[in-house]
């Protein structure tokens, strides 16, 4: 394991963190392929293994130091931090862009995954056996694209369910967790309505104001946060292990199935596409609990070439490449560096 000693590796990975924390948030983008561009895929999958029994018998004997250094708590640290801090910052910020500048925000995506197909595929070396799993993968992520999104469910048991499905993003690359809450329904319900809800919370009580305790509708949310970040830990923990596990004794087979993976996912963040949208047998549109159309499926075209802003979405799509390519570089060099 590499150590993280200077205060510019600090930065970096917090920046890494807040990156993966926008990444998990956009359906389609799994917060996965940062790390695996970014270098510490493999580092941040064999940390969150090591919270098991041992380190679970450290915390509880009080000993913290020995719990921390045993799960790599400097690195976890600094990333999970980063990836909270994107949650109420970064993330907001690419809400408000998704909703005004759409297109490009997934053509910028597209031109990422781009570059994360060809930088896992650098230097790989194929023979048969990786090539069919390879087909297994994308074939995988191209079924799960065309899949419809369900209704919105908040039963508690579920949203668990959903928590540990919504970490998939982190620890699989090319599966994006939050494309999967969307198919599940939840999407509006645990990524932007009970995110708010504890952000206006926090806003609240910093400002002395505890009017919120007396909101049903308010404690519901939190309830729900509570629960879907309880599996998300489980998952995350859970997960961790089996893909540990996989990495150690079928590398070769696992990085074929991510490169084919996430090659499927592209049809989910295909920039030129339409929502469809539910609708009732009168015809009028469906909508959440959050007066939002749901979305029933999205409709993909190809692009009228003819038009500026298509040709400004193509220049996005060229620096999502580039932003890949730029932390590889990034990667390498600090490598030569040490």
């Amino acid at each position: 394991m590499n150590s993280i000693r200077t205060i510019q590796d600090k930065i970096f990975l917090f920046i890494k963190g807040l990156a993966m924390g926008a990444a998990n948030k956009v359906p389609g983008v799994s917060g996965g392929i940062v790390a695996f561009v970014a270098g510490f895929y493999e580092e941040f999958i064999y940390s969150l293994q090591k919270i098991n029994l041992k380190a679970f018998k450290l915390l509880v004997n009080g000993r913290f130091r020995s719990f921390y250094n045993y799960v790599n708590g400097r690195f976890l640290g600094i990333l999970i931090l980063g990836m909270l801090v994107s949650y109420f910052s970064v993330s907001r910020i690419l809400d408000y862009f998704m909703e005004k500048k759409e297109l490009y925000v997934w053509a910028a995506f597209f031109g990422m995954i781009i570059g994360s197909i060809y930088y896992i595929s650098k230097g790989f070396r194929w023979n048969r056996k990786t090539v069919l799993w390879a087909v297994v993968g994308l074939l995988s992520g191209v079924s799960i694209s065309f899949l419809s999104p369900a209704r919105e469910n908040t039963d508690l048991l579920f949203i668990f369910f959903c928590g540990i499905i919504s970490v998939s993003g982190m620890t699989l690359p090319g599966l994006s967790g939050s494309f999967i809450l969307m198919l599940l329904g939840n999407y509006v319900l645990l990524l932007v309505d009970s995110v708010n809800a504890l952000y206006f919370t926090v806003s609240e009580v910093i400002t002395g104001d505890f009017s919120f305790v007396n909101d049903p509708n308010r404690i519901d949310m939190l309830i729900i946060l509570v629960v879907f970040t309880l599996g998300s830990a489980t998952g995350l923990v859970t997960l961790s292990h089996l893909l540990n596990y996989v990495l150690k004794h079928f590398h070769n087979i696992t990085t074929a199935i991510i490169i084919g993976f996430i090659s499927g996912s592209l049809g989910v963040v295909w920039p030129w596409k339409r929502a469809v949208f539910h609708s009732d047998a009168s015809g009028n549109m469906l909508v959440d609990s959050a007066g939002q159309p749901i979305v029933a499926n999205y409709q993909r075209y190809i692009p009228d070439f003819s038009g500026s802003e298509t040709w400004i979405a193509i220049a996005f799509i060229i620096f999502g490449v580039l932003i890949v390519l730029g932390l590889d570089w990034y990667g390498r060099r600090t490598q030569r560096i040490r």
